[in-house]
Parts: structure tokens; sequence; C-alpha cells
């Protein structure tokens, strides 16, 4: 029986790693929950390095998880966005010069949709936590060869379709700052068309069970017609619109007394400080991690 105190030592790298392949909260702890049965099954000492031993194991079962919901994900309705992080804002101080999470943002795991399951677990492992390619070909049973083939394929990819952002996680606070000013001060429209950049884009998922847009919302003066509506139904009596950090970087979470009244913002700022993105997780579904009243 292998044991427990080893692997606690190494949970928190494995739901980061099942979370970037998988986009998901719920598989990824239902990975990391699956990989400790078999840790737990092994006789003590078998797993001469247990780093490597369960990062290959829940990559492998996030590669299969991966594969059996690829279907089921080209089927749903509207736009699908990964279950969000959602953690408490970092402090103000040196943190703010510091240079954000790429490989776990909202944009970046969206472009990863786009990628087939291989691709995309060959990819996190190697480009994110530098797993060598032998180690990656026994999680996907392929060849060194074709696993490097794979990453490679995936980083041309994901280099050519991925937004452009500021790394300055100060300038991203500020322009959500100005975002939330601008919307709960009177959905003032020249406010918002000044924060945001003229090919921004909003892209919401409801997953079909509640309101959201079917399809991306392009160009700021649309982008900023859709957050005048959000303001127009925000009641301050019994919602709130809470500052948090989302997938890394700073957010909004909105807080409301219904389903369909509550939801995740998670955005993309550009180089030159404007949002070139937003993404609205509204699916009830994708967000019963979330305990909105502790909030």
């Amino acid at each position: 029986m292998a044991d427990q105190a080893q692997f606690e030592q190494h949970r928190s790298h494995l739901h980061a790693v099942a979370y970037r392949i998988t986009g998901s909260v719920s598989d990824a702890d239902d990975a990391v929950q699956e990989a400790w049965l078999r840790w737990h099954a092994l006789d003590d000492g078998t797993a001469a390095n247990p780093r490597a031993y369960l990062t290959t194991t829940v990559s492998r079962i996030c590669y299969d998880q991966l594969t059996s919901a690829r279907a089921r994900r080209e089927r749903y309705v509207g736009p699908w966005l990964p279950e969000p992080l959602v953690t408490t804002p970092a402090a103000d101080g040196p943190e703010e010069r510091a240079t954000l999470d790429e490989s776990v943002s909202t944009a970046m795991l969206t472009v990863m949709e786009s990628l087939t399951p291989a691709e995309r677990t060959a990819f996190v492992l190697h480009d994110v936590f530098d797993v060598p390619f032998p180690e990656i070909a026994g999680a996907l049973d392929k060849s060194p060869a074709s696993v490097r083939q794979l990453a490679s394929q995936a980083r041309k990819h994901v280099r050519d379709a991925k937004p452009r952002r500021s790394v300055a996680r100060a300038e991203h606070r500020r322009a959500v700052d100005t975002f939330l000013a601008a919307v709960t001060g009177g959905g003032d429209l020249d406010a918002l068309l000044s924060v945001l950049d003229p090919q921004a884009v909003w892209r919401s998922d409801g997953g079909g069970l509640v309101t959201a847009a079917r399809k991306p919302i392009f160009g700021a003066d649309r982008v900023a017609m859709v957050a005048q509506r959000l303001y127009r139904a925000f009641d301050p009596a019994t919602m709130r619109l809470l500052t948090y950090d989302v997938n890394g970087a700073p957010g909004l979470v909105l807080d409301g007394p219904v389903i369909g009244q509550q939801g995740v913002l998670a955005f993309t700022v550009g180089e030159n400080g404007l949002i070139t993105g937003i993404d609205v997780v509204v699916n009830p579904e994708k967000l019963r991690h979330l305990d909105f009243h502790a909030l």
C-alpha cells in the first residue's frame, strides 16, 4: 500500500495538470481521485519516481476523459468555455508586476479546445510542465517521436490562435476595474468603449440551460451594448459584482439570488491595455464547484 502522505505532496501539481488537460474542475477532481485509488493500490516502493508515476497516471486518465467528452462538446449548445477557477485576489505589492500564467487562462484553455486530445495532452505535459517525451509516450501509448510531433503541431496551432495579451498583472487589473466602474456606474457607453479594443469579442457559455448568446459577439460597439444590458439587469439590492482572480488573472464574479444571475467573467487584456476578450460562464453546471454565498 503506497504512502498517502507522499501522494499529498503532489496533489496540487496533479490537479494543475488535470485541469489544463480537461478544462474542467470536476473532471480534474475525478482524475486526481482516481489517481489516488491507483496509487493506494500499489505496493509501497513500487514507483521509483512518485511524481513521474503520478503525473503519467493522471495524464492518462485525463486523456481518456477528454477523448470520451469530445463528442459531447461538439454537440454543446453555444460556445464551450472551461469551468472557471476562482480565487481570492492577490494583494497589492510586488506580485502586481508579475507576469500572468497564460497556461491556465480562459483564453488559452479555449484555444486548446480545438486540439485533439492527444495534442492537448502532449502540449500541456511538455510545454507547460516540462515532462520528457518518453514519459508522455507512456501516458498516451505512443512512441516518443509521435509525441514530439503532436506537441509540435499543438504548439504551432496555439501560437497562431492564442490572443495577444498583456503580461503585467497591474495593467490587467486596471482594465477590469475600469470595466467594472463603467458597468456599475450607470452603463456609461463612452466609458465602456474607452476600455474595449475595437476587435473585442464577448463569449458567453450558458450551455442551453440559461439565457446566453449562442455565438460570439464581435466588435467594441456590440460588446459595449451587451455590457450595458448587464448593467440594466443588475440590481444592487440583491446582486453583487465582485472582483476575484479568475484563472490566474483579475476577473469578476456575478452573484445573484437565482440561477441565471450567477456567473464568472474572465478577461483578456491586450498589449495596448484594452480588453480584447470577455468570457462569461453562466452555465450552472459549470459553477457547481463555487460557493457563491461564501464569496
